[in-house]
């Protein structure tokens, strides 16, 4: 250890005040930071530290992997480095005492205890989230401010502290490391898990023993695992059980003891799954002690939460075994709950849904509240790729997949809440909830959003820049609602809501560039009127409000459903909510009865991942993100691509260089550029655009050193998908409000005059040119579901449908011998062909392997393959950030007057 710093020492723009404290890991000052004027805490650590370079390299990754946390119940790290050898960590200067020290008077009371294991828990789950694990939590690391907040202390470096001393246990409060035949040991005994006493590796599981012990130790007053020595203590952490908690307090809630067993479980997979399965039980543990204390129950009914809540405390990813007793309440709970007489709620309740097991939510699909707040319905993918229409009364502990929905997207309600419209394999269906297939109503190639009337009537816009369409909810014709549905400028309008009176709906105006409009407009009219600039779509929730995200943040905003007017200023109701930057919808929806659902953006996060043709994962290109349309360069050195803003909604296009693996962004407009395609020589990208209203293709040189160039522009949409090897004709799909979407063709020797390839009463797109530029392969649905063709270049009267059951995104290998395609379940198909020939052959299809790639049944590129087809690039859904949970809000206005 250095000498004591003497106040007014500097360390960089910090200077010395006085010694807070000092243990066997250093010492920690308080000090000014001169420049920005604030006290904070150094801790500065032994200089044996700066002896290992590659542990000093560590160290420093991991302070600053917790300084990126910023998370109210972590302690903030503000910078790090080095004075006289010796590194330090500057972190924010807490008022308070450590949870060590207020527990030295006895343990807390019970709804304390609660309280700040709940705290705790959002803290871990913040940090794993971001793979940081602590693998260091005991009383000594958890503070509690004078304002009773919880800050978890030196996070992400408890694993890289070295020995002290001699590699031997010295105490039972001292991090140790000690070898072993399975490995190494680090931790603190008494609250290390199984896993690190036998030096084996952890995850965040190992955290939530450690919380398991802390939380045993705060509401018993005792250690759970303790021995003479740190060794006895470690043996009892392998081999014993802590003393029943009911021996020292027989007024302790069952639930909270079934949540500190749940937590110290000897093996990993019976703890709770994640920090965020922790803290929602928690939660709802939490809200449960609240509403047993201020309600009075019928007689014979256990104090015990609200039925909903209790829904998802014993759903199948928190669940553990409940006495019968506590079963039969809750479900006669659920009933009173539902037949009872309404009367005034005092307060909002929180509660968090996970999708069932093996299963993770969509990206780009909301999860949707029924209108009478009883059932929420969300689309979610399965471990074999089929992404299903779920639903799950908030009574129940169950979600079903709705017969007959598989490649559902875009849900919605009917108004008597019994049956959900959607889109799925280019049509809009309905389904009852009672049971049966669904019912075709229209053809929907590429749909923006439906709505529901009390008459009746639904209205949709089935592909854009399409008219906005109805058509009954029994069946019919569909027609046009007005006459004008394309705004001026060559905007549409997606995303339609009803509002009260079943005339007016609310809609997205999406105009050039990345602005959007929330209108409304009328039935059978041509009225419209602005109602505000938002970045999503927007709905209507009783007793008055717009709700819509504002950036990242769900708003209320005061709203006269008869005037058509907005009142006043907006009021934030949830942070972190996603949207999907294609659609432009937000991921929330509301009832009519006061419940609120939203969830995270966490959902649209995809990993570009390199694998080879069994499947095998070969390596990661860069971070997770909302992106796709995945585009190889010739030499396959380079991969383009597009990646959301989720800050602003825009959505730009990015280069990566294969080698480095370095991304950087390739178009700079805030707007929404999508659809890239390589020149045969690698030297040019053609895209699409938004920034002139609907979608038009621009070039620009892929070494970023020129302009965006405009190549072709109308108030048609067009999307570019191939550019063919001789450099002659780009090929790229047209949306036509008669036909849908066309195949046109441009001539680069004269680009003012495109050609139809293929104009249809069908959808074709996602075209291809063969290598040899005879033969195009596309996606058609005129066998009623998307298939995978092929024709000759120029058109003639041959067809030949290369997949069987369903097939989108055709590619080929470069020497024309193998093309490849997404089956409707999301496996990654090979055929065997011959484009030499005077006619196209190939073979049947066959199954390469399953993937987790998302975009099904709509516009986009979700893998890229290599010239020679042995390798892939796959736009992976990460499903683990789209198990973030449902948020579900009961009475959510109430928290609007507080």
């Amino acid at each position: 250890m250095p000498s004591k710093l003497p106040s007014g020492t500097k360390l960089g723009r910090y200077e010395i005040l006085s010694l807070l404290g000092e243990g066997g890991m250093g010492e920690v000052y308080r000090a000014r930071d001169v420049k920005l004027k604030r006290e904070v805490a150094v801790k500065v650590l032994p200089a044996a530290f700066s002896a290992d370079t590659d542990r000093l390299r560590r160290f420093e990754q991991e302070a600053q992997a917790a300084g990126s946390l910023n998370h109210p119940n972590i302690l903030a790290v503000y910078d790090v480095g080095s004075h006289e050898g010796a590194p330090y960590v500057v972190a924010e200067l807490l008022e308070g005492e450590t949870l060590r020290e207020m527990l030295a008077t006895g343990p807390l009371p019970q709804r304390k205890a609660i309280s700040y294991a709940t705290m705790l828990a959002h803290g871990l789950a913040a940090a794993h989230e971001r793979g940081i694990i602590h693998r260091d939590l005991k009383p000594d690391n958890i503070f509690i401010t004078k304002d009773d907040r919880v800050k978890i202390l030196d996070f992400g470096l408890a694993k890289l502290l070295p020995p002290t001393g001699d590699e031997v246990v010295r105490s039972d409060v001292e991090t140790i490391k000690a070898h072993t035949s399975a490995g190494t040991v680090m931790g603190t005994a008494g609250y290390m898990s199984p896993e690190q006493v036998r030096g084996q590796p952890v995850d965040q599981r190992s955290d939530i023993f450690s919380f398991g012990a802390v939380l045993y130790e705060t509401i018993s007053g005792r250690r759970a695992f303790h021995g003479d020595s740190a060794v006895e203590s470690l043996n009892a952490i392998l081999k014993e059980e802590p003393q029943d908690l009911s021996e020292t307090n027989t007024r302790i809630n069952p639930q909270l003891t079934n949540i500190v067993w749940r937590c110290l479980e000897k093996k990993p997979e019976r703890r709770f799954h994640s920090a965020h399965d922790l803290s929602f039980a928690l939660e709802a543990l939490a809200s449960s002690s609240d509403s047993s204390s201020r309600t009075e129950l019928p007689v014979g009914v256990a104090a015990v939460n609200d039925s909903r809540q209790l829904s998802v405390l014993r759903s199948s990813r928190v669940a553990w075994t409940i006495a019968g007793i506590l079963a039969l309440a809750t479900l006669t709970m659920a009933a009173l709950y539902f037949i009872r007489q309404p009367k005034p709620e005092t307060r909002s309740i929180k509660l968090l849904v996970l999708p069932p097991e093996k299963t993770f939510l969509m990206a780009g699909q909301p999860p949707i509240i029924s209108p009478d707040g009883k059932t929420l319905a969300f689309v979610a993918m399965d471990v074999s790729g089929s992404a299903f229409l779920y639903v799950r009364p908030l009574d129940s502990l169950v979600a079903r997949p709705l017969e007959g929905s598989e490649s559902a997207y875009m849900p919605f309600w009917s108004p008597d809440s019994r049956s959900l419209g959607f889109f799925a394999k280019g049509k809009l269906k309905r389904v009852d909830l009672a049971g049966g297939q669904p019912t075709t109503l229209a053809n929907a190639t590429n749909a923006r959003g439906g709505a529901w009337s009390r008459d009746g009537v639904i209205i949709y816009c089935p592909v854009p820049p399409s008219p906005l369409m109805r058509v009954s909810a029994s069946g019919g014709e569909p027609t046009p609602i007005n006459s004008d549905n394309l705004l001026q400028g060559g905007a549409s309008r997606w995303l339609p809501f009803f509002l009260p009176d079943g005339r007016h709906y609310l809609y997205v105006a999406r105009m050039a560039g990345s602005e959007r409009e929330v209108r409304v407009g009328v039935l059978d009219s041509n009225e419209s009127k602005s109602l505000l600039n938002a970045y999503s779509n927007a709905v209507y929730a009783p007793p008055g409000y717009l709700l819509y995200r504002r950036e990242s943040t769900l708003v209320a905003h005061r709203f006269d459903a008869d005037k058509l007017e907005l009142m006043g200023e907006p009021i934030p109701i949830a942070e972190d909510v996603g949207f999907d930057a294609t659609s432009y919808q937000g991921y929330f929806s509301a009832s009519e009865d006061g419940v609120v659902v939203h969830h995270s953006g966490s959902a649209g996060l995809t990993q570009l991942t390199w694998v080879d043709r069994t499947g095998k994962q070969l390596g990661l290109i860069g971070e997770p993100a909302d992106q796709g349309d995945l585009e190889l360069s010739p030499d396959d050195s380079r991969l383009a691509f597009r990646r959301v803003d989720n800050r602003t909604g825009s959505i730009s296009l990015w280069l990566i260089d294969i080698a480095r693996g370095m991304p950087s962004r390739f178009t700079f407009e805030k707007t929404t550029d999508f659809s890239p395609i390589w020149s045969p020589d690698g030297g040019r990208i053609v895209f699409s655009s938004l920034r002139d209203g609907p979608p038009n293709l621009y070039q620009k040189v892929s070494s970023s050193a020129g302009n965006d160039e405009p190549l072709i522009k109308s108030l048609t949409a067009k999307i570019s998908f191939d550019w063919s090897r001789d450099g002659r004709y780009i090929l790229y799909g047209v949306v036509d409000p008669k036909t849908s979407w066309d195949l046109w063709t441009l001539s680069l020797d004269d680009p003012s005059k495109p050609v139809p390839f293929l104009q249809t009463n069908f959808d074709e797109r996602g075209a291809k040119f063969s290598p040899n530029g005879r033969w195009v392969a596309y996606e058609s649905n005129e066998s009623g579901a998307n298939e995978v063709c092929v024709r000759a270049f120029p058109v003639t009267a041959g067809k030949w449908q290369i997949s069987i059951t369903g097939g989108e995104q055709p590619r080929w290998r470069r020497d024309g011998k193998e093309l490849f395609y997404i089956s409707t379940d999301r496996k990654l198909m090979s055929v065997e062909v011959n484009t030499d020939g005077a006619t196209f052959e190939h073979r049947a299809p066959t199954v390469l392997f399953g993937t987790r790639v998302g975009g099904i049944d709509t516009p986009g590129d979700y893998y890229s393959v290599t010239a020679d087809g042995q390798r892939f690039v796959l736009n992976n859904l990460v499903a683990e950030a789209a198990n973030t949970p449902i948020t579900v809000v009961l009475n959510w206005t109430v928290d609007l007057k507080r």
